[in-house]
């Protein structure tokens, strides 16, 4: 890199495989968690909702508010949740609205600190780096997310813009 250039990729880039990075976002203490799926299907996504959801264990209730993912689609994995974890709600953020999950934002921020411009030399060493970089993530950034935009403030907002969104 120098100055006044674009960022430019070496010719002899190798990719070494994709990672599937699974983040829960707790909105109330801004900390993340994440786990390293092997693969981005139903069968690894349901593997660690048991790590995912037992520090919440004595929730009346849960809500996981997910992209529309393959994994998080998938009937297995609207099977599984009613039968295996019934105060569960899943709520779906709309396609092409990456800007309203509170997770991606995480996922964006936590790139910009521990992803960019980095190479790793296998996938295992990727994971390596990704483990090691969530808690320090948590330690160093984390900060309760505080909402400002009630159901109130969307209808007046709508009421005022609604015409044109047609």
């Amino acid at each position: 890199m120098r100055p006044g250039l674009i960022e430019r990729q070496e010719f002899e880039y190798v990719r070494h495989g994709t990672v599937n990075f699974l983040v829960k976002l707790v909105v109330h203490t801004g900390m993340m968690r994440g786990w390293c799926l092997e693969h981005n299907d139903s069968a690894s996504l349901r593997a660690v909702l048991p790590q995912l959801l037992w520090a919440h264990r004595g929730a009346r209730r849960i809500h996981l508010i997910w992209d529309n993912g393959s994994s998080h689609i998938a009937q297995e994995t609207g099977d599984f949740l009613p039968r295996h974890y019934p105060r569960v709600r899943v709520l779906f953020t709309p396609a092409h609205a990456s800007w309203l999950d509170q997770a991606e934002l995480l996922l964006r921020a936590f790139e910009a600190r521990y992803l960019q411009r980095a190479s790793w030399i296998s996938r295992a060493e990727l994971i390596t780096h990704l483990d090691a970089s969530w808690p320090e993530y948590n330690r160093l950034y984390a900060h309760p997310f505080t909402w400002s935009w009630t159901r109130a403030k969307m209808h007046q907002w709508v009421d005022r813009h609604g015409s044109r969104l047609c």
